[in-house]
């Protein structure tokens, strides 16, 4: 089979990578392990996504963002940061990033559905975009005149340019021979929606705990009951969450109030759970020859600073003007020079960020008397700061 580009993978990062590219003239494979039904209604997996205003404008021009029900969009207003027990919060709101809210949170798997919808219209009105489901890559060869993807069913993909869209783990990148950086955090994390008695005002939490880092992330109102609705996230050691993830569910809720210190009042379970490994990841290239990672394949965030999702879609953005610009010139879609610029851009605009998110989560994670002392310290001081307030607002909101 002969294509220009082959995507491994048809999570979100594949899928809106395939669409940005569709109308420009090229042929398109997507690569999936899962089933076409899987892509089509895929399942809950208990995680909400946190999305800047720039995130939210790509999607629109995708044909993404009108999928996703209204309801499903929820206001992500402001932001909190508690230390411990106190009730002090660095509060970052939405006015300093000079926008009506710093961005929306919608569910990972709401975003895959829409995502796969959005490819049919495309598809209909005759882009070639095929998807090849239920198929795993086995082998990739590149060199200067093309590369070449091998399939477990046996059958081989030949293409300019193969992109690895296949999880921070990806294996795609691996047979490459590109290293990553991976930090494991040892720790584990639970993630579900619940209701609760006391409103969250759209604000977002984290709540760095002795022992323990707590998240909350706010919803629409429960469908159902009307009742305040959160996405909560709780981060221990493994074992630690795996047994908080066998507790039935009156045990559970009792539970999670308590880690809350009944804040929100009385809470209740209202989905399933799911356990996450905390690992983040940093290739230690994005590009080979004719070969490029895009999403958490190219850079696997740790989650506290809501970052993950929004650098991937950036660099969906990026590659995909940089492909179609080559192809209306007539150039080489996978040139080394074009692949180079696309990684020296996006490590510039990622590789700060990240390793911030690693120096916080190691000072903010550390349970003894003085990181308490010095994180309290921290958050007061921030808190006063103004300029530095507006830069995190800003950053949250995707400018």
């Amino acid at each position: 089979m002969q294509t220009d580009v082959v995507i491994v993978g048809a999570g979100p990062a594949g899928l809106c990578l395939a669409n940005a590219l569709s109308g420009a003239g090229l042929s398109i494979v997507l690569v999936e392990q899962q089933s076409v039904d899987a892509l089509r209604e895929p399942a809950f997996d208990g995680r909400e996504i946190a999305m800047t205003q720039k995130s939210v404008a790509f999607l629109k021009t995708l044909g993404v963002w009108e999928r996703i029900d209204a309801h499903a969009k929820s206001q992500l207003a402001d932001a909190r940061v508690f230390n411990g027990s106190s009730t002090f919060a660095l509060k970052i709101g939405h006015a300093l990033s000079g926008h009506a809210e710093l961005g929306w949170l919608v569910s990972n798997h709401l975003i895959r559905r829409a995502a796969f919808d959005a490819l049919e219209p495309l598809r209909a009105a005759g882009a070639d975009i095929r998807i090849m489901a239920s198929e795993r890559v086995i082998d990739v060869d590149t060199d200067a005149c093309g590369a070449r993807v091998r399939l477990e069913s046996g059958a081989t993909i030949a293409a300019q340019l193969v992109v690895a869209a296949d999880s921070r783990f990806s294996a795609t990148r691996r047979m490459m021979g590109i290293a990553a950086d991976m930090h494991d955090f040892g720790k584990s994390m639970l993630v579900c929606c619940m209701t609760h008695d006391k409103p969250h005002d759209h604000a977002a939490w984290e709540w760095f705990g002795h022992g323990q880092t707590l998240a909350l992330l706010p919803m629409n109102p429960d469908p159902e009951s009307g009742a305040h609705r959160s996405s909560v996230v709780v981060t221990l050691e493994a074992r630690d969450i795996d047994r908080l993830s066998q507790l039935d569910a009156d045990a559970f809720d009792r539970e999670i109030e308590r880690r809350f210190e009944r804040r929100l009042g009385a809470m209740s379970l209202r989905t399933t759970r799911h356990v996450y490994p905390l690992v983040s990841v940093y290739p230690k290239r994005f590009v080979a020859k004719r070969f490029a990672t895009v999403g958490d394949a190219a850079v696997g965030m740790h989650p506290v600073t809501a970052h993950g999702f929004n650098f991937g879609l950036a660099g969906i953005e990026m590659l995909s003007r940089s492909i179609r610009d080559a192809r209306a010139a007539g150039f080489d879609i996978a040139g080394d020079a074009l692949l180079a610029r696309y990684e020296q851009t996006h490590r510039q605009d990622t590789r700060p960020l990240y390793l911030i998110t690693r120096f916080i989560t190691e000072v903010y994670t550390h349970d003894s008397l003085p990181a308490r002392i010095a994180r309290d310290a921290m958050l007061r001081i921030g808190e006063t700061l103004t300029p530095f307030k507006r830069a995190v607002a800003m950053s949250l909101a995707g400018r």
